[in-house]
């Protein structure tokens, strides 16, 4: 069987772990590890589980604004980060790297643009793709080739595919957009059509198809550009810049030597633990 490629959100493990684990954990020069042990804990139980031929992780550039937030003030309006988090997420590529494995971040495009890209290439190429986050916006990823890995609750993970898209929201994944335009998202402070709810936009989206569908037949007159705006900014971006993905081989080894400089010795140790393994294979 082919082996899928994984594609990873890499700010939103890398949150979930920051916020997850103590902030006692330390590496060289008292600076914080939570997050880039959690994260390496994501990374390295996804590609035991999954054994994908290669491995990409989107990041978000937190210092350039998107389109979307040129084009709605509020769009994730508010946001704070912890200053300890910020610097290891500066640093999480690294570790991505070391591991062998690609990045992909470039000013103007989200984490989630990136696997959008990724997941559109691979399938593109006859291949078969798994995207790791815990936004359910991806949900419009989901396709015979593309199945999503959503966290939901500690060290497991919800397979989602077309079938499950429609058992949670009602919906198609091609639907997806069209459905965060009309419900709204209050994470990404986006409004949607007042008065629907999920139960509502989903409603809508069977009789009508899509928000086009919608507007055409003389619902919400006065907001179709607002809509059409949401949906747009709900929508992923598939033609975002991507590295070569090739195969890869992961280079443990070369991990672990970075773990070691950040004094995570026991993270060092796993390295070590699966260059030896690798060297046997």
């Amino acid at each position: 069987m082919k082996r899928p490629l994984l594609v990873v959100d890499g700010d939103s493990f890398a949150h979930r772990a920051y916020h997850a684990l103590p902030k006692t954990i330390r590496r060289s020069g008292n600076k914080g590890g939570g997050a880039v042990l959690g994260f390496a804990n994501y990374l390295l139980r996804f590609y035991a589980t999954e054994r994908p031929r290669a491995v990409l992780v989107g990041w978000d550039t937190l210092d350039a604004p998107t389109f979307r937030h040129r084009a709605l003030a509020s769009y994730q309006s508010g946001r704070q980060f912890d200053a300890e988090l910020v610097e290891q997420l500066a640093i999480l590529p690294d570790l991505v790297a070391a591991c062998g494995f690609a990045n992909a971040k470039a000013a103007g495009y989200e984490a989630d643009d990136f696997l959008a890209a990724a997941a559109a290439r691979e399938e593109r190429r006859g291949g078969t793709c798994l995207v790791a986050t815990g936004d359910r916006d991806a949900f419009q990823l989901a396709s015979a080739s593309t199945t999503i890995l959503l966290p939901v609750r500690a060290g497991e993970t919800a397979r989602v595919g077309p079938a499950e898209v429609a058992e949670r929201y009602g919906v198609t994944p091609a639907q997806v957009p069209d459905f965060i335009a009309l419900r709204g998202d209050a994470s990404d402070h986006i409004p949607g059509a007042a008065g629907v709810g999920p139960k509502g936009a989903a409603a809508l989206l069977r009789r009508h198809g899509t928000l086009e569908g919608a507007l055409a037949s003389g619902r919400f007159a006065d907001h179709a550009e607002e809509l059409r705006l949401y949906r747009r900014i709900a929508t992923m971006d598939r033609s975002a810049p991507l590295p070569r993905l090739g195969d890869q081989r992961p280079t443990w080894a070369e991990a672990s030597k970075l773990a070691r400089t950040w004094q995570l010795n026991q993270l060092a140790d796993r390295f070590a633990e699966l260059a030896r393994s690798s060297e046997k294979d």
